[in-house]
């Protein structure tokens, strides 16, 4: 049976029993539910870069307008990501996820009937806040339902399904926009629609952020819930949790998460150096990304169907970096990752800027290479924020960095548009990427801090 706990018990107590559930089949089902939503969301971002060449011809759209559609997303994902920090640690976690998902998948419905490119351009906003939502609340909630032991890989796992989702998006496009046309992709990108009814029924709130809000009673309750299933799913009963729950004096009155806190004590070092590793690794990742179908096509006069089975083996190098990634962060750090992430990056891409990218598989090689050691840090990012705060402010810590994030991707192609669009060669495009890279990899080199190995509330109390 689950220990029991008083009702003057705090967040210690609910973290203490986190702490001591074995993994077991309901985890893994609440990682697989939370993971497909985050797969179509991923799926959903990546669909312009590969409508685009297409819109473009049959809208009749201008260098502007191709730029403008590029990031119109990314603005609306840096607006929801700024604003789904505040919701998720005010109304809850789970709440804020199926809200972002019916709305991500309403507007894919409605583009996929676009006739003309300003109603496209203001769904494309829409979809891009609450993707923006979305990817980092569904961060901290992994987080949250987590233990330490093996915590990297547990979430890494998860947090696969993004960039999974990034591939599938772009093999499914490849395949389907010769065949189908392109709004095929945003009618079957609606599906994961139905997910946001079925996750406020079968998913739980996070116990940790229900502590955190002083709601105790609902905590324990989420508590009992979760320890019955995860006995039920072990077939053993649970061994005692590590700290007491009990307590002689009341529990505080919760405090509210603020962005004062994110600059507060132990917390200012860790966010301006997570904030410059966001904007860093998505600058790199979407600079080179979203412009890989145009450069095929503009630059090596290659049919759009070749240009876009060019530009996906990208994503498949990027997912293959997640998953050496999600192996190697309980063994190397979440420090060792990023920074060797970085560095990896930043050769790549001065390979690249030395031979000039003069065919198209020396572009392909070398950015697909690129994009693996990119992917592995981006991705090791969804992990090593939660932890660095505490509970009151852990999913405003993750949208400020998404909002971080944002700011890279509508940054990225921006400086590659400008750069290549004023008729410089490639190799001076890659040089610059190179230098943000060898930035971000000094900053986390010299400054980022270890968390491998510790639970939440001792990294961040």
């Amino acid at each position: 049976m689950s220990t029991s706990v008083t009702p003057d018990a705090t967040g210690q107590d609910i973290a203490a029993r986190l702490e001591r559930l074995p993994m077991s089949r309901w985890q893994v089902m609440v990682r697989l539910a939370i993971g497909v939503v985050t797969f179509f969301e991923a799926f959903d971002q990546l669909l312009i870069a590969y409508t685009l060449p297409v819109i473009t011809k049959e809208w009749d759209i201008s260098a502007a307008g191709t730029t403008l559609t590029l990031t119109i997303g990314s603005i609306g994902m840096l607006l929801g990501a700024f604003v789904s920090g505040w919701a998720a640690d005010r109304v809850g976690r789970v709440k804020v996820i199926s809200i972002c998902v019916a709305l991500t998948a309403l507007c894919s419905l409605l583009m996929a009937g676009c006739t003309s490119l300003a109603p496209f351009l203001v769904l494309r906003f829409v979809q891009g806040f609450a993707i923006g939502g979305e990817v980092p609340t569904a961060a901290a909630y992994i987080s949250e339902i987590s233990r330490a032991h093996r915590r990297g890989r547990f979430v890494l796992f998860y947090e696969i399904v993004f960039p999974a989702g990034l591939a599938a998006g772009a093999l499914l496009a490849a395949w389907v926009i010769p065949h189908w046309g392109w709004r095929a992709l945003y009618l079957f990108a609606a599906a994961p629609g139905l997910a946001s009814v079925l996750l406020q029924r079968r998913i739980p709130e996070s116990p940790r952020w229900l502590a955190s809000r002083g709601r105790y009673e609902k905590a324990r309750a989420t508590m009992d819930l979760i320890e019955d299933r995860v006995r039920r799913a072990s077939g053993a009963e649970l061994p005692e949790p590590t700290t007491p729950a009990v307590r002689e004096t009341p529990a505080p009155a919760p405090a509210r998460g603020s962005l004062r806190d994110l600059f507060t004590g132990r917390y200012r070092r860790r966010t301006l150096v997570v904030w410059t590793i966001w904007f860093v690794g998505y600058l790199a990742n979407y600079g080179i990304t979203s412009w890989l179908p145009t450069l095929y096509k503009g630059v090596y006069a290659m049919s759009l169907s070749s240009a876009l089975w060019y530009s996906t083996m990208a994503s498949v190098a990027g997912l293959v970096g997640c998953v050496l990634a999600a192996l190697l962060v309980d063994r190397v750090g979440r420090r060792g990752i990023v920074v060797g992430g970085l560095g990896g990056t930043t050769a790549m891409l001065v390979v690249l800027a030395v031979l000039g990218a003069g065919a198209p598989w020396q572009l392909a090689v070398w950015s697909s290479l690129a994009a693996m050691f990119n992917f592995a840090v981006n991705i090791s990012l969804y992990l090593y924020t939660p932890e660095l705060y505490p509970t009151r402010a852990r999913a405003l810590g993750c949208s400020m960095g998404g909002v971080m994030n944002r700011l890279g991707l509508i940054v990225g192609p921006l400086l590659v548009g400008l750069v290549y669009g004023g008729g410089t060669q490639l190799s001076a495009v890659f040089l610059l990427l190179a230098v943000f890279t060898l930035a971000g990899a000094v900053v986390a080199g010299l400054f980022a801090e270890e968390t491998a190995g510790r639970t939440l509330e001792e990294v961040s109390p």
